[in-house]
């Protein structure tokens, strides 16, 4: 059986493709000159082609020998690559990460994070998705993700949850409202309200009605938004009232908005859990973990 190619023999050979001359090639690859003539030599015999054209004044790469060189090339760099990843592998946060995020914690946290982020961790990668909760579960048991930051509980099976914090939701209200002149709101006095919240998929809508203590059949509107944004100025023309996470509060969601006015629950448990999700058993768990601990200590709100 013919002997392989070796990597040491491809570097000879591009080191003498580089300089055209044994000498110089040989002091590149901190070796003696018939050390790389006779690793040259092994190559050319493995195989079975004459790849340099030598003589007492030069050295010319032949045809076969350039096409050789170009493709040993391409080897040694993928090599490296190759070296560099598992460098990186043992360094966290220094390679990509695919997260899936739902569209009300997205757009209000991620300006918090994304700076300090990028600056403290300059060679991550983070692949950003954007989807409702039941979509990017999916992805991430098929491996197409590598971590969720959802509102939590959320049921996946063989997946890790990592809580941050937890995230008030707010009553938002048009001014003027009855509810804007209880001192102690408490989520009773929202009963017989007209509450305006997303539609069905969104979790958001089900932790806010699980933190209300409140169940579909009792909203007396059908209304049901796609977004945040469309509720707000239904709110703001006295349609009904809503609840609106803490963190989009402050975020300024309200701040191109007029006739709305907020205000928080006297009683504690009215909110919903933020934290992040991934695969059980994962090999980068611990890089996830200190996902969370930046995510939680950037972002929190409460």
């Amino acid at each position: 059986m013919a002997s392989q190619p070796t990597l040491k023999q491809l570097r000879y050979l591009c080191a003498v493709a580089q300089s055209l001359h044994f000498g110089k090639a040989a002091k590149a690859c901190f070796v003696t000159q018939s050390t790389l003539s006779a690793g040259i030599n092994e190559l050319e015999q493995a195989l079975g082609a004459t790849l340099l054209e030598r003589s007492n004044k030069q050295v010319l790469l032949t045809d076969i020998g350039q096409k050789i060189v170009a493709r040993s090339q391409l080897i040694l760099s993928d090599i490296e690559a190759l070296k560099e990843d598992a460098v990186r592998a043992k360094t966290p946060l220094s390679n990509t990460v695919r997260i899936g995020i739902i569209p009300t914690i997205a757009p209000f946290i991620l300006p918090r994070v994304l700076p300090g982020l990028h600056q403290d961790f300059p060679k991550l990668q983070l692949l950003i998705r954007e989807d409702l909760s039941e979509n990017l579960a999916s992805l991430l048991l098929q491996g197409e993700l590598d971590v969720l930051l959802l509102a939590l509980p959320y049921p996946v099976k063989n997946t890790t949850h990592y809580h941050l914090f937890n995230d008030p939701f707010v009553l938002a209200y048009p001014s003027g409202h009855p509810l804007g002149s209880i001192k102690q709101l408490k989520t009773r006095d929202l009963k017989d309200q007209d509450i305006l919240l997303l539609e069905n998929g969104h979790c958001l809508r089900d932790h806010a009605l699980e933190a209300c203590k409140l169940k579909s059949s009792q909203l007396s509107l059908t209304f049901e938004a796609t977004s945040l944004h469309t509720i707000i100025p239904m709110v703001a023309n006295g349609v009904g009232v809503s609840m609106l996470p803490k963190m989009a509060v402050e975020q300024g969601i309200l701040s191109s908005t007029a006739n709305i006015s907020t205000k928080e629950f006297s009683e504690k448990g009215v909110w919903r859990k933020i934290g992040l999700l991934w695969r059980a058993k994962s090999p980068r768990d611990n890089e996830y973990r200190l996902l969370g601990e930046y995510f939680k200590k950037t972002s929190s709100v409460e």
